[in-house]
C-alpha cells in the first residue's frame, strides 16, 4: 500500500534528530533543547547555494521546446503536428531548417531512443549556448508518478497514480507540492524547513517573486514574497495615508502595537516583522547594482524582473547572513489549446532572455556553480495537433541551468515520436519515465540534504530505483 505520509515522516526524523541530542540532559529548559534539534536537523553550509525553480503555467508544450531534428523523426513530428510538404513549417510544426541555430550537439556522445537527435525551440538560442558550454541540461519526460507506471497499469488502474490528471490546479500542486489543490508544503519548502539554521534570518530562505506558491511553503519554513523592485511595503503606514503623514503615522502605531487579544497580537507581531523585514530587505538590496543587463529591448519581460530581484538578493547574501535559499519564479500563456504557433515562440523568447541573463548575473557574482535553475509545468501537451494547439498531456521535458549541473547532456528516457507505443497514453501524451520525486531528490542532494533526509522532503522517494538521475555535480 502506498500513502502520502508526510506528517509522520516528519515527526519521526524529528524524534530521530532529538533523541541524539539526549545527553544536554532531561533537566535543559525544553526551550533550550528545541533549539539544539533545530540546530541538528541542518546539513553542513559552509558556502552559499540557491536552486530556483521557474515555473510555467498552463502546461507548456513539450514538443515546440525539446523538438526532434534528425530527419526520420523530425518527419514523424511533422507529421503529426500538421508540417508542409519539403519540411516546411506548418499548422504546429516548425520548419526543419528553423530549428537548425539551435540543434544540440551532446558534449559526451549519447544515443537516444530511436536515434533521436534534439533542437531547441528556434527562440532558445541562448540557453542552447549554455548547453554547449556545458551550463545547461535537458531532462526528458518528467512528470508526477506514485510509483514506477507501464501503459498497461494506467489503463488497467492497477497502480495508484498521481490524483487528477489533466487538471491545471491540481498538477500545478502535485509538481510543487506532491499533492493535489489544496496541498500546503511544497519539497521546496520542505528542504528550507532543513535550512532555517543555516541561515541568520531564516524568513529569507524561501522566497516567492511570483505571488503565493506552495512550492516554497515548508512546515516551519515560511515563503517571503518579494516583487521585482524589492521587499514589498506596507504602503498606507509607510508614506502619507489619505494625503496625511500623521494618519500615517497613527496607523503604523495601530497595526504594530502589542494587544492583550491573542489573535490581534498574533497580527500586529506579524505585521511589525513585514514592516521591519521591508527595512532589512532593502537596505541590503541598495548596494547590490548588476552590470548584467535584463533589459529586453524595452519589450515586457515579467520573468526577467523577477529573475533580476532573485539575483539582486543572491548578490545580498553575505549581507543578509543568507547560506542555503530556495527561490519561485514564474510564467503564465502556456495553456495553448489554440494560437500555439502564435502564443509559444513569444513565450520561449522571454524564458530564453531572462534565464540567459540570470546564468549571467550569477557569473558576474560569482556563483555560477552555486545556483541551479530549473524549469517545471503543470504537465506537457499532446504530439497531436488538436487542428491550431495541442491539449493537456502529463509527462515533459525540462531544463536545468548553472555552474554546478553536468551541462551539455540529456538524462531520462527519450520517448519514441509517436502517438501509439508504450511511453504515451493517448495522442502523444508522455507516461513519465522519470518522475518529479527524482528530480528533486537529485537537486535536494546536491543542495545539502543527506539521503536520510530525502524521505522527509519526498516521502515517495523509495518507490523509485534512483535518487540520483546524475544531472548535478
Amino acid at each position: 500500500m502506498y500513502k502520502n505520509n508526510i506528517p509522520d515522516l516528519n515527526r519521526r526524523a524529528f524524534l530521530k534528530r532529538t533523541m541524539a541530542l539526549s545527553a544536554m540532559g532531561a533537566a535543559a529548559p525544553m526551550a533550550l533543547n528545541l533549539a539544539a534539534a533545530g540546530e541538528a536537523a541542518a546539513f553542513d553550509a559552509t558556502d552559499y547555494k540557491a536552486i530556483v525553480c521557474v515555473f510555467l503555467y498552463g502546461g507548456n508544450d513539450y514538443a515546440n521546446t525539446v523538438v526532434p531534428y534528425d530527419l526520420p523523426n523530425y518527419d514523424l513530428y511533422a507529421a503529426l503536428r500538421g508540417g508542409n510538404p519539403g519540411r516546411l513549417r506548418g499548422n504546429i510544426a516548425y520548419g526543419h531548417a528553423e530549428l537548425t541555430p539551435t540543434a544540440l550537439t551532446p558534449i559526451v556522445a549519447q544515443t537516444l531512443t530511436d536515434d533521436l537527435r534534439f533542437a531547441l525551440n528556434p527562440s532558445l538560442t541562448g540557453v542552447a549556448s549554455l548547453f554547449h558550454a556545458g551550463k545547461a541540461a535537458v531532462q526528458l519526460n518528467v512528470g508526477p508518478l506514485v510509483v514506477p507506471t507501464t501503459k498497461a497499469q494506467y489503463q488497467s488502474a492497477g497502480v495508484p497514480l498521481p490524483p487528477k490528471l489533466f487538471s491545471h490546479n491540481d498538477q500545478q500542486s502535485v509538481w510543487q507540492a506532491l499533492g493535489s489543490e489544496g496541498a500546503t508544503r511544497g519539497w521546496g519548502g520542505r528542504i528550507g524547513d532543513l535550512a532555517l539554521s543555516s541561515n541568520a534570518n531564516s524568513l529569507l530562505t524561501c522566497i516567492s517573486a511570483a505571488g503565493n506558491a506552495v512550492f516554497v511553503s515548508g512546515q516551519d519554513a515560511l515563503q517571503y514574497q518579494i516583487s521585482p523592485d524589492g521587499a514589498i511595503p506596507i504602503w498606507p503606514a509607510k508614506g502619507w495615508a489619505f494625503g496625511s503623514g500623521q494618519v500615517s503615522a497613527t496607523l503604523k502605531t495601530l497595526i504594530t502595537r502589542p494587544s492583550s487579544h491573542v489573535l490581534e497580537n498574533e497580527f500586529t507581531r506579524v505585521t511589525a516583522r513585514s514592516m521591519q523585514m521591508e527595512e532589512i530587505v532593502n537596505t541590503a538590496l541598495a548596494p547590490v547594482n548588476l552590470t548584467t543587463s535584463f533589459d529586453t529591448d524595452g519589450r515586457p519581460n515579467g520573468l526577467a524582473n523577477q529573475l533580476k530581484i532573485v539575483a539582486r538578493l543572491i548578490g545580498a547574501r553575505n549581507t543578509l547572513g543568507s547560506k542555503r535559499q530556495v527561490f519561485f519564479v514564474s510564467i503564465g500563456g502556456f495553456d495553448n489549446h489554440d494560437g500555439l504557433m502564435e502564443n509559444h515562440p513569444g513565450l520561449m523568447s522571454a524564458i530564453n532572455e531572462a534565464v540567459s541573463a540570470f546564468y549571467a548575473a550569477t557569473v558576474e557574482l560569482g556563483v555560477a556553480d552555486k545556483v541551479t535553475l530549473f524549469t517545471a509545468s503543470d504537465f506537457g501537451r499532446t504530439l497531436s495537433s488538436n487542428g491550431n494547439g495541442s491539449d493537456h498531456g502529463w509527462g515533459s521535458h525540462h531544463l536545468v541551468v548553472g555552474g554546478g549541473v553536468r551541462g551539455g547532456q540529456f538524462y531520462g528516457t527519450a520517448p519514441h515520436i509517436s502517438v501509439d507505443t508504450d511511453d504515451q497514453v493517448g495522442q502523444g501524451r508522455l507516461l513519465p519515465t522519470t518522475s518529479v520525486d527524482q528530480m528533486g531528490a537529485t537537486l535536494a542532494r546536491w543542495f545539502g540534504v543527506s539521503d536520510s533526509e530525502l524521505p522527509v522532503i519526498l516521502p515517495r522517494i523509495g518507490n523509485f530505483g534512483t535518487s540520483n538521475l546524475g544531472f548535478m555535480s
